[in-house]
């Protein structure tokens, strides 16, 4: 498995910094966090929310992403978590925080070029919160037009205001592990 792949589907980063917004406080967690302030269009539904997501992290060569914009998204402590098998077959993750997502990501795909877009997907939701299973086709400009597709699993939660993404946990497609026809449109 190559490693940037992986990396490519992670998230964005650079922008003007945008008016602070406080996310809803954890039984745990003595500290506010502060994020920047989301778009209400981007966060007022599920299908908004997964479809910033997509949005935020793609473009082309050159095309600086709004990174502000991705961590709006996001509640604090969120996790972005590519899986996969390495080439010894052993089965490997990555946890990383919304800022080592851009931080790795980020410079790559300014330098590659690279779209994400959904497929098709699935969303189970119960009082608060959801989880979607969608299903993505990346595209990178670069590098011969590299095409990837695998799944996204979105966690979110709704704080009665808007919608946060807790986590993004995703593994790529490969020629032994082919996308399920029910996980296609």
């Amino acid at each position: 498995m190559r490693p940037y792949p992986l990396l490519l589907v992670l998230l964005a980063f650079a922008a003007p910094a945008l008016a602070e917004q406080t996310p809803p406080p954890t039984d745990k967690s003595p500290v506010l966090y502060t994020v920047p302030a989301a778009a209400a269009k981007d966060v007022d539904s599920i299908d908004a929310i997964v479809a910033a997501l997509y949005d935020v992290i793609s473009g082309p060569a050159g095309k600086a992403r709004d990174w502000n914009r991705m961590r709006s998204l996001f509640v604090p402590g969120a996790k972005l978590i590519p899986t996969g098998a390495r080439s010894n077959g052993e089965v490997a993750m990555r946890l990383l925080d919304v800022n080592d997502f851009i931080a790795t990501s980020g410079p790559l795909m300014l330098e590659k070029g690279f779209t994400e877009r959904e497929l098709a997907k699935r969303v189970e939701k119960f009082g608060h919160i959801a989880h979607v299973f969608s299903t993505y086709e990346g595209v990178m400009e670069k590098d011969d037009k590299v095409h990837l597709r695998g799944i996204n699993s979105i966690q979110l939660m709704n704080d009665g205001k808007r919608w946060w993404i807790l986590s993004v946990f995703w593994e790529a497609e490969t020629p032994n592990m082919p996308l399920p026809k029910e996980y296609l449109p």
